[in-house]
């Protein structure tokens, strides 16, 4: 369950991701994350955890982008955002990820950690325009050997690049 409304998405919905949402989502991530596409199954544990916030974008009845987060304690972490390759630019990933600083902090979150691939620099240009800044990097980390960087973003009202919703 959300703890945060939901925002309106220019020609788009934003909602809760339910159990009827998942096949299209992982179709989706088989195809946008060939080397690294996450289970059914991990999809289908990660909706019903309580600690999870999963939203879905919406247009014309196409699931376009998901999104998802880990809320434990003061710390949260993305767990994914996509947006479908022929939708990118329209503003749904910064949608996406400005809902999930806003639900991270109404669960108490005062930051909020992500990975990103290395060689994914329009992913990288999103994440350091909305505050974040690299704190590490995991050689090899995914699959076919790129590297992770962890990126981290305060979501406290008095630290710079925070979130002021």
């Amino acid at each position: 369950m959300l703890h945060s409304e939901l925002p309106a998405v220019a020609h788009a919905i934003m909602r809760e991701m339910t159990l009827h949402d998942v096949e299209a989502v992982h179709t989706a991530e088989l195809s946008l994350f060939p080397a690294d596409a996450w289970p059914l199954e991990m999809f289908l544990a990660e909706i019903q955890h309580p600690t999870r916030a999963y939203v879905v974008i919406e247009k014309e009845g196409e699931i376009v982008g998901y999104a998802g987060a880990m809320c434990i304690a003061d710390t949260a972490d993305i767990q994914t955002i996509a947006v479908l390759p022929q939708y990118e630019g329209q503003g749904y990933g910064r949608a996406m990820l400005d809902f999930l600083h806003r639900e991270s902090a109404q669960r108490g979150a005062q930051r909020i950690l992500l990975e990103v691939r290395a060689d994914n620099l329009r992913a990288q240009n999103l994440y350091h325009l909305n505050g974040y800044r690299q704190i590490h990097c995991r050689a090899g980390y995914y699959n076919d050997g790129v590297d992770a960087l962890i990126m981290e973003k305060s979501l406290t009202l008095n630290s710079p690049g925070a979130t002021h919703d």
